[in-house]
């Protein structure tokens, strides 16, 4: 079985290119910045950067709504690959194919964060990872969705 479940933000907008041939499809890849749980001793580390890779509508749904510090959930699968780059070294790839992505905050929650840290990739850290502050809560530990703003949803 191979299976993964992420939770993150988009450390950049995605990058859409569409194949070629009669029917394009869409390929959005983007990485996400998903905190570690514990650091490991002197890790200044505390986040993996994951590059994902969504095809078809989920492409599509990527292109249209998903952008740099946007926090989602996703599953799909790890998919490993290989390429020989232009120097003739074989360089190996580690890369998750989206099967379903959704977002993890709401749309208010997510433009208050617009303005907070979003981790760099490790070549480009430049300092710990600050952890989002949690919306108004309702008791039952979901997050209160104000009435009409069924328009404003990319699905139905």
């Amino acid at each position: 079985m191979n299976k993964v479940i992420l939770m993150g933000r988009l450390t950049r907008d995605p990058e859409i290119r569409y194949s070629q041939g009669e029917q394009a499809t869409a390929i959005a890849r983007y990485t996400i910045a998903v905190d570690r749980r514990f650091k490991r001793n002197n890790d200044g580390q505390s986040a993996d950067f994951i590059g994902c890779v969504a095809f078809g509508r989920q492409a599509e749904f990527a292109e249209k709504y998903l952008h740099k510090g946007t926090k989602i959930a996703l599953t799909g699968r790890i998919q490993t690959g290989s390429y020989t780059n232009r120097d003739g070294q074989k360089v190996y790839t580690t890369d998750v194919i989206v099967e379903e992505q959704e977002f993890a905050e709401s749309k208010q929650a997510s433009e208050q964060n617009a303005g907070a840290f979003i981790p760099q990739e490790p070549a480009q850290a430049a300092s710990p990872v600050q952890a989002p502050t949690p919306t108004a809560e309702v008791g039952d530990g979901f997050m209160n969705i104000p009435d009409g703003i069924d328009e404003e949803l990319p699905f139905n």
